[in-house]
């Protein structure tokens, strides 16, 4: 594999080029829309949206932890607080992820923040989905600059450059 994400190194001598990386859920079929990927779409988002739910019903349950605890409104306030602003976080973070590579020390040190925030990061897979399959966008440009690398690198000069008329 290259450095470059996206960007798999041929082999010496083949004629192949570059192959695109798989997505997860969809594996290739993000390149052609082939093999069931309007299907996927639909399942992928059908379930970050029930995973999504599901997760909302856990939270409703701690919250009523909380609640029967008697704990008092401040540290229920601090609670709901808390996995709202984390899960705006994991939106917005996830969301970006999808147009861009994120940085994987910034990514190290958010870990924690994202992982309060699943909810966050659930609902933006699922917003994404209804559109294309999350992360599409940023490996289609990839893969796309990596063919017209490729054709550029590969294709061959026609005519004798010696022959070439000179201007005078």
């Amino acid at each position: 594999m290259s450095d470059e994400p996206g960007t798999p190194d041929i082999p010496a001598g083949s004629t192949g080029g570059p192959r695109p990386e798989p997505l997860r859920f969809f594996g290739t079929s993000w390149v052609d829309h082939d093999d069931g990927y309007t299907a996927r779409r639909i399942g992928v988002a059908a379930g970050s949206l029930a995973a999504a739910v599901a997760s909302c019903l856990v939270l409703r349950l701690a919250y009523e932890g909380v609640q029967l605890a008697d704990t008092g409104a401040f540290v229920t306030v601090l609670v709901v607080a808390m996995f709202a602003i984390c899960s705006a976080l994991a939106f917005r973070n996830t969301w970006e992820s999808f147009g861009k590579r994120p940085d994987p020390e910034r990514q190290a040190s958010l870990r924690g923040l994202l992982a309060i925030g699943f909810v966050g990061s659930l609902l933006a897979y699922f917003f994404r989905s209804l559109v294309e399959a999350p992360g599409e966008k940023l490996h289609r440009a990839e893969y796309d600059t990596a063919v017209q690398d490729h054709e550029r690198r590969t294709t061959r000069r026609t005519g004798n450059p010696s022959k070439k008329k000179r201007k005078r």
